[in-house]
């Protein structure tokens, strides 16, 4: 029986604020500022202690919605969500439940060169948990709580079950984290935690209208590791069902070392929250005058900026949606193009997204940490496009600058490294090697003309690789077409 996936993600983000959700405590890096060095009673959950909204907080969320394309609820209501853990200080959450601030949205992407798009079924204000260290040793084990964490802003995006595939799972998530990042509402970087996935999985027979029974894989945090595991989940999902075995509704880990899921707990309804209303938090209230505000304000959105660089720069569209993933990049490639009008924009992308996305990926670094300017690239890539070095020579020179750094004009010029385009000196050089080499020269004029990519290799290299690849292969052709 041939089964259909269907997949739905919940997206957590830390909005960018100064302060938190409901106090004026200061929002700091969780993993380098000291623990417990940003509470206050609200945070603690102290007696008599009471929230305010953050208006900030608000109005970043109402960013988000309409990016998205949702309604914008002019009245919303905060609510308790009741569960105990040792990083809710409170007993409680307060977010947002029956009447979220957005519904109804929807996000189109580019999978590859396919279009794509999933619907946005709410988007939602809430406060984030503390932190937790787990620490293990021979003779105990303990929990430390850091409550930094508690209570900074935190927006929900809860999307359909529109997706079908991992790859797909992924395409949206990436789309999603670069529209918040050219929002300036969230920063993206899912090392620290400040955007987490949690996706929700199931199968269903094909043609069946009705979805199959679906767990619930929590903090995913790259995008690599929520592919890998929606990928084993649908196929244990499948294992079990055509071995006659239910599904059952569950919430899952996933562990990355060992490649698979593992269960956490059952998974709740939201009768298990208790929902009920905050009652120290009044209704919030979002006029339509505030929404047009918002909207005004609203930047250019990664994926019209892939639609513009597509028709601008004379693109692909599958390298227009790689540049505009991330807006760093996107701004990157940008400042590259605008640095030096005579480089090809086209010849600029497939540098950046070959050799410096490999680069970046073998690091685990961020574009914005290397150490080649927008216009060192375009003036390395223009070196070439005039011909003043080769490719090779060009390759091998970024990977030495994107690790030490340094002016490429200059380095080639200090070391030597121009192109050799003098006719007489790679005449001589071609000649040179058909002499030293007459059992090859003998087999190209026998009839295997691929010997002459082998000779071809022998005067680059007697040449240092500086050589101009075309003039050689003139010269080489012209010297073994003489006769005798």
């Amino acid at each position: 029986m041939e089964y259909l996936a269907d997949i739905g993600l919940e997206v957590h983000a830390e909005l960018a604020t100064r302060s938190k959700m409901f106090c004026s405590c200061a929002v700091v890096d969780s993993v380098s500022a000291p623990p417990n060095s940003a509470v206050c009673p609200v945070c603690e959950a102290l007696p008599g202690a009471l929230p305010v909204l953050n208006e900030r907080a608000v109005d970043y969320a109402l960013r988000v919605a309409l990016a998205l394309d949702c309604s914008i609820a002019p009245r919303s209501i905060f609510v308790r969500k009741n569960y105990f853990y040792p990083d809710l200080p409170k007993g409680f959450q307060i977010s947002q439940f029956e009447s979220p601030l957005a519904e109804h949205g929807h996000i189109e992407y580019i999978l590859g060169v396919v279009e794509k798009a999933v619907r946005i079924r709410r988007v939602h204000l809430e406060e984030d948990t503390g932190k937790l260290t787990h620490v293990h040793t021979e003779k105990e084990d303990y929990s430390l709580v850091d409550l930094n964490r508690a209570g900074v802003p935190l927006l929900e995006i809860v999307s359909e079950p529109d997706m079908h595939s991992a790859e797909e799972a992924a395409g949206y998530a990436r789309s999603l984290r670069s529209i918040l990042q050219a929002l300036g509402v969230n920063s993206g970087d899912m090392e620290k935690g400040v955007i987490r996935f949690e996706a929700n999985v199931s199968l269903r027979p094909a043609g069946s209208e009705t979805l199959g029974t679906r767990v619930e894989i929590k903090n995913l945090n790259s995008f690599r590791a929520m592919e890998r595991a929606i990928r084993y989940q649908l196929a244990n999902q499948q294992k079990n069902l055509e071995q006659g075995r239910t599904v059952e509704q569950e919430t899952l880990g996933w562990d990355d070392l060992a490649g698979e899921t593992y269960s956490q707990r059952s998974k709740e309804d939201s009768h298990d929250y208790r929902y009920f209303p905050e009652p120290d938090l009044p209704p919030l209230l979002v006029s339509q005058k505030w929404i047009e505000e918002v909207r005004s304000g609203l930047p250019e959105l990664p994926r019209e900026k892939a639609y513009r660089f597509e028709r601008q720069f004379k693109i692909s569209r599958s390298e227009a949606s790689l540049l505009t993933d991330d807006q760093d990049i996107a701004n990157y490639f940008e400042k590259a193009v605008a640095s030096d009008p005579r480089t090809d924009p086209s010849t600029l992308a497939k540098w950046i997204i070959g050799d410096i996305f490999a680069w970046l990926k073998e690091n685990g670094a961020g574009i914005e940490t290397i150490k080649v300017s927008p216009s060192s690239l375009a003036e390395l890539v223009s070196m070439v496009q005039s011909g003043q070095i080769t490719q090779a020579t060009a390759k091998r020179l970024l990977a030495r600058m994107l690790a030490e750094g340094g002016d490429p004009l200059a380095i080639v010029a200090a070391e030597g490294l121009q192109q050799v385009s003098d006719e007489g000196t790679i005449q001589h050089a071609v000649r040179t090697v058909l002499a030293e080499n007459p059992g090859a020269v003998e087999k190209y004029h026998s009839g295997k003309p691929t010997v002459e990519q082998w000779l071809f290799g022998k005067v680059m290299q007697a040449l240092g690789g500086k050589a101009s690849p075309q003039i050689v292969r003139e010269e080489l052709n012209r010297q073994l077409s003489k006769p005798g």
